[in-house]
């Protein structure tokens, strides 16, 4: 596909009569790219009556089966008012964009009924869900897709798919999402959850201003966006990919066993993600008692730089400067020892 599509963000409106250096559509999402896409899907396999039947059943399949429909009033409007279409479409002719021997009124007929088709709001949720589930629909258990399309499917949804508003989404929310001037907006979490909001007022570049709004009340309450990663366990928002005590626990767990290897710059990069360094694991013990058991001068050193209580008891009733002795590190004994 992408000897005739490119993958590029055209920071123009969806409809621009514009195509990148290459003479393709800059992306599949605005309507150059959609209707190359539709000249080339399954051209020279299947007539255009069965190319349609086709989309239809992926689409069916993506729901898990739930209804899709053809709203033929839609099309008919799509027909009658599609003078920029035909404009681009003769664009693309002009500049030889298209693979040889496309018909130019097929394509775009095509093009005219995969605009009028007809889904609702929990569906397109579904189909959300199957692309969040490496096309693998959650209801059926179906590969629809192949998992490494998916990928760039999201990766061109992360970059282009909410119009010429893409790259502010990407910054504000950072979720992989398509919008439609049907007031739809389709939102993939990959690995956990598809999201569908259907609001039909749109702003002036052909979004849904309530779901928009949405999206970013979302981020507002769940760690969804593609770096909340980095912000480290200070961050007090949901994250459902991990539970309260795994998110904790791990943090803990991590770090102690940096202490005991004695690897400060880990100890750092940890601290830095919002893990406390005098927490203890379920028997009580910090990481201050692990580096003390191993004889790591330097780990113990940047903990009591933290000022972490070194007179902390395990659940033996043993201090760190205990287990240092009991070890035979008497360097690290006598650095816990000093007042």
């Amino acid at each position: 596909m992408h000897k005739y599509v490119g993958a590029e963000p055209s920071g123009k409106t969806f409809n621009e009569l514009t195509l990148n250096s290459k003479s393709q559509p800059h992306n599949p999402m605005i309507n150059a790219g959609a209707i190359m896409c539709g000249a080339l899907l399954k051209s020279e396999t299947l007539d255009a009556s069965a190319r349609f039947d086709y989309v239809m059943k992926q689409w069916r399949e993506c729901a898990g089966q739930e209804k899709v429909g053809f709203d033929n009033a839609v099309y008919l409007s799509e027909r009658q008012t599609a003078d920029r279409n035909f404009a681009l479409a003769y664009f693309m002719r002009e500049k030889k964009a298209f693979p040889p021997g496309v018909d130019l009124l097929d394509a775009l007929e095509f093009y005219f009924q995969c605009c009028s088709i007809e889904i609702t709001t929990r569906a397109m949720s579904i189909v959300a869900a199957t692309l969040a589930n490496g096309g693998n629909c959650p209801l059926t258990g179906q590969q629809v897709f192949k998992p490494n399309h998916v990928k760039n499917c999201l990766s061109l949804m992360s970059s282009c798919g909410m119009y010429d508003f893409s790259g502010e989404f990407a910054f504000r929310v950072g979720i992989p999402a398509k919008s439609g001037v049907s007031g739809a907006i389709m939102l993939v979490v990959p690995n956990v959850a598809g999201f569908a909001i259907w609001s039909p007022r749109l702003d002036e570049l052909g979004n849904s201003v309530r779901g928009v709004h949405f999206c970013r009340k979302l981020v507002e309450n769940f760690k969804f966006h593609t770096f909340d990663s980095t912000l480290g366990l200070l961050d007090q928002r949901i994250d459902p990919r991990r539970n309260l005590y795994e998110s904790r626990l791990s943090g803990v767990v991590a770090f102690c066993f940096a202490a005991a290897e004695g690897d400060v710059g880990e100890m750092r990069r940890l601290v830095a993600k919002g893990v406390s360094p005098d927490q203890a694991d379920y028997d009580g013990r910090t990481a201050l008692h692990l580096a003390a058991s191993e004889g790591k001068l330097e780990a113990v050193k940047y903990l009591l730089d933290l000022q972490v209580n070194r007179a902390g008891l395990d659940r033996w009733g043993n201090t760190a400067l205990d287990d240092a002795r009991r070890q035979g590190h008497q360097d690290v004994a006598a650095l816990l020892a000093e007042s």
